[in-house]
């Protein structure tokens, strides 16, 4: 009788190459001309490696790695073929991913308890938070299965199993597999941990497996133009009206501190008198949902003078990128040596106009948006140190002076 063999063939995936060269090795297995494919979840560089031999010649670690996935599989096609089971390449496939396996001792999974979260979490859209708040827990509930089974060659492990190894082996899948930046991994495994504390107050773990986790620390620089680069721009006058309307709209911001969600749905309704007999901006931010109450500044007002028109929303409705598109073009003509965003704006409004204007730091939290001081504290602590510094400076210049 006849016995087809499977064929098993490991080659680069040279389409995704990162930056540092290596490429993920794929698997394709084929039995009785039907094809199915996988990572390895093993890194290479290309040109080491020979498709021929099926033989990396830079690391024979890898080699090894290889042996033993072929030696599963084989294990896996021998399994089906005991069990009478009808043989395809879909079923190899499944029983070395451990697809069909149960979770131990009927446990909950990690990537079953996730989605549970995101089901009841889908009807809080509208009621408590808004719909791209869901989808970013939604992204991270999709790496978590594509890592389990990358990692653990299984649809799922039991939430016992959790340990701190989990999240450093998801960092690293997340930034070689991925090719994610480490503040998004931290997002990312922040919200992870979220759900793992829910499951924590649920009782169906023990303890945190997490508790001593400390993120990786992120070098973050703040972009904002200084007094200087900001009147540079505010008096120059471009000759395409589209320049022209973008920066005033980017002027606008940087004297409101609207992220560019709240510019782009600004509407007159939006516009009030307050209290004090002074507009002001009121509307919720898109973000948190967070009201927004900010006190329209003079530039601010000027800038809304030229907008005034009868349709519905007060500025022009770019998308955010050809926004920045045109923010490239003007930092290019003006001379501004600074990478230009629509966020851009928002951090000008926090240091330039506030913080260096010795606005407190509590104000500039409630006037930015932000859902706790403690963010606020975080980006913008440093500029406040300078701030300290430049006080402590012309005290020292006038203790001097009086010796």
């Amino acid at each position: 009788m006849s016995i087809n063999k499977l064929s098993i063939l490991f080659y680069p995936n040279k389409a995704r190459i990162n930056k540092k060269g290596f490429c993920v090795l794929r698997c394709r297995l084929t039995l009785e001309g039907e094809r199915k494919e996988f990572s390895s979840g093993l890194f290479i560089k290309p040109e080491y490696w020979n498709s021929s031999e099926q033989f990396y010649s830079s690391d024979t670690a890898i080699n090894d790695e290889l042996a033993l996935i072929t030696n599963k599989l084989n294990e896996c096609y021998l399994k089906l073929r005991v069990q009478g089971i009808p043989i395809r390449v879909e079923e190899i496939l499944n029983n070395y991913l451990g697809i069909d396996a149960k979770v131990e001792h009927n446990e909950t999974g990690v990537s079953e308890y996730y989605q549970s979260y995101l089901m009841k979490f889908k009807k809080l859209i509208g009621l408590e938070i808004k719909k791209v708040t869901w989808d970013k827990f939604y992204y991270v509930g999709q790496h978590l299965k594509s890592f389990v089974i990358w990692k653990y060659k299984s649809r799922d492990i039991p939430l016992s199993k959790l340990d701190m190894n989990f999240l450093s082996e998801l960092d690293f899948y997340l930034k070689t597999e991925k090719d994610l930046k480490q503040v998004t991994i931290n997002k990312i495994i922040q919200r992870f941990r979220k759900v793992i504390r829910i499951a924590l107050s649920e009782k169906l773990i023990a303890a945190d497996p997490f508790l001593l986790y400390k993120s990786k620390s992120v070098r973050t620089t703040i972009v904002y133009l200084n007094e200087i680069e900001l009147a540079k721009l505010e008096m120059h006058e471009f000759s395409q009206k589209r320049l022209n309307n973008t920066r005033d709209c980017f002027i606008f911001c940087c004297y409101s501190g609207l992220a560019y969600a709240e510019m782009i749905g600004l509407k007159p309704k939006h516009i009030e008198k307050g209290f004090d007999n002074n507009l002001w901006i009121k509307m919720e931010r898109e973000k948190t949902g967070k009201p927004l109450s900010i006190p329209l500044l003079p530039k601010a007002l000027n800038i809304l003078e030229r907008f005034k028109n009868d349709t519905e929303f007060i500025f022009p409705r770019l998308s955010n990128q050809k926004f920045n598109s045109y923010l490239k073009e003007i930092a290019d003509i003006v001379g501004i040596d600074k990478r230009l965003t629509h966020h851009t704006a928002r951090k000008t409004f926090a240091t330039t106009v506030l913080l260096f204007n010795d606005v407190p730091m509590e104000i500039v939290s409630e006037l930015l948006g932000h859902s706790s001081i403690t963010i606020t504290q975080t980006h913008y602590g440093k500029i406040v140190q300078k701030k300290v510094s430049d006080h402590v400076k012309v005290l020292n210049e006038k203790l001097d002076l009086k010796k």
